[in-house]
């Protein structure tokens, strides 16, 4: 169980040091403030759990202080406290957002029963976002399970390395899953009931990047009429994913060094330290040691977020991979539901695994997506795939008359030129061919014969 944090707000000294001693010796973390600028500024350095707060106050009262809460941390719990009770003031605070009013003077008891029953709920909200994010891992882990040798050593370092505090460097090609590779190790680690806050640093100017990561405080720049958290703060006691970790500028790289040193750094205009508790993941798709030649990316900080790389390969060289991501995505589409559109074809599977996807998974995704839409069987077919894979599949003589025809058509030029190539590429060895086709020898055989092909004209000495 962690230290849940609790914030005390009251003018008088010693109701402050009364609820301090009682609450601490529940073992939580308390802080205490006498009026609600105060408050607000402990609560800008660090959220808590839950806040007690006076409802009368100097310079603003409980319900402002309160309202303010929220604004920083929608999560935080109030409890209001006055001396001045009356039944109106009780509904006006709990329609205002209180989460329970406790009349003074109150009792020792009084007092804990309040706290450890908004203790208690905020437990059962962290278990119910838990929940959900199981289920969105379990969701987005199926996007990289995969059959392929590659992915399965993948998977394998990945469950390894989830458990630590290890930051993890994950290089690949556009497309291949980076994101979903960090949100499973996130959701696999320690930290997976705190919050997984991606980022990424090639869609931001340098000055909004450096704003939206580190947060700002009032008068920082024109426009910064109030001080703002940053995703480092957003992402206390849980993970930061920064993708393309490569277009960072030169000033940012030394700021985001002394986060992983030090753990602390200051907001945008601030001169105070503020105290970092993340696991720090990213992801490019450059060749970072190039631009550590070129003296573009700082070599220090380089070896700070490579402590365990993971190279995700492009999809065209894990083929086995293809079949169950391409089932995967067609479940996913709305439209495959109400088209009643069922699987994939066995002709337009041979030519998705014989495209070389150069947008990756995300390009595949795409293509099932639309094959889908377009479909009028309850299969996807040849016909019903992009022109570009297509067209990668052979150079076919484009059907004509009505769609029956037209889809035999098509089906036999890809089934014949597939295994020509297939039986080129294995020197007619049809053991070897099926393997390769992942068919058994007696389809491999049957579809031989239906085109008249024989194995031994493509046997080699």
């Amino acid at each position: 169980m962690r230290n849940y944090r609790v914030l005390v707000v009251d003018d008088e000294a010693d109701m402050l040091r009364t609820c301090q001693k009682i609450l601490e010796r529940k073992s939580y973390a308390v802080r205490t403030a006498t009026d609600g600028p105060q408050a607000l500024e402990l609560l800008r350095q660090e959220p808590v759990d839950v806040a007690v707060v006076d409802l009368r106050l100097p310079s603003m009262d409980g319900l402002e202080v309160m309202r303010e809460a929220y604004r920083l941390n929608p999560e935080t719990v109030v409890i209001i406290i006055t001396a001045y009770a009356t039944v109106d003031v009780a509904v006006r605070a709990v329609r205002d957002g209180a989460f329970d009013f406790i009349p003074k003077p109150f009792s020792m008891e009084q007092l804990e029963v309040a706290v450890d029953r908004s203790i208690a709920y905020r437990q059962l909200v962290e278990q119910n976002r838990q929940l959900q994010r199981e289920l969105r891992h379990t969701y987005q882990f199926e996007k990289v399970v995969g059959h392929s040798p590659q992915m399965t050593a993948i998977l394998d370092l990945v469950r390894k390395v989830a458990p630590t505090e290890a930051n993890v460097l994950l290089r690949g090609d556009t497309g291949t899953g980076k994101e979903i590779v960090a949100r499973y190790l996130h959701a696999a680690s320690p930290r997976s009931q705190n919050v997984f806050m991606p980022l990424d640093c090639a869609s931001l100017p340098e000055t909004l990047l450096e704003s939206e990561l580190f947060g700002y405080e009032k008068g920082a720049f024109t426009g910064a009429t109030s001080s703002r958290a940053g995703l480092l703060d957003a992402a206390a006691g849980g993970t930061l994913f920064l993708d393309e970790i490569g277009d960072l500028s030169t000033n940012l790289q030394a700021k985001l060094l002394r986060v992983l040193q030090e753990r602390q750094y200051r907001r945008v205009g601030g001169h105070h330290l503020v105290e970092v508790d993340v696991r720090l993941l990213s992801a490019t798709n450059r060749n970072l040691e190039e631009m550590l030649r070129q003296g573009s990316f700082r070599e220090d900080l380089f070896y700070r977020l490579n402590v365990v790389s993971i190279h995700l390969p492009p999809l065209r060289e894990r083929l086995a991979d293809i079949a169950p991501l391409a089932q995967l995505f067609l479940n996913e589409c709305p439209e495959s539901a109400r088209k009643e559109v069922q699987g994939i074809s066995s002709a337009a599977l041979m030519i998705l695994q014989n495209y070389p996807w150069p947008g990756n998974v995300r390009e595949l995704k795409n293509a099932i997506c639309r094959a889908v839409s377009l479909t009028e069987s309850n299969q996807i077919t040849p016909l019903d795939l992009p022109p570009e894979v297509l067209d990668a599949a052979g150079s076919y003589r484009r059907p004509a008359g009505r769609f029956r025809e037209a889809k035999k058509q098509i089906v036999d030029q890809f089934e014949r030129a597939y295994l020509e190539q297939l039986l080129a590429d294995t020197g007619g060895n049809i053991s070897q061919a099926a393997r390769h086709a992942g068919m058994k020898r007696s389809a491999l055989h049957r579809l031989l014969r239906k085109h008249n092909l024989r194995s031994t004209e493509f046997r080699t000495d």
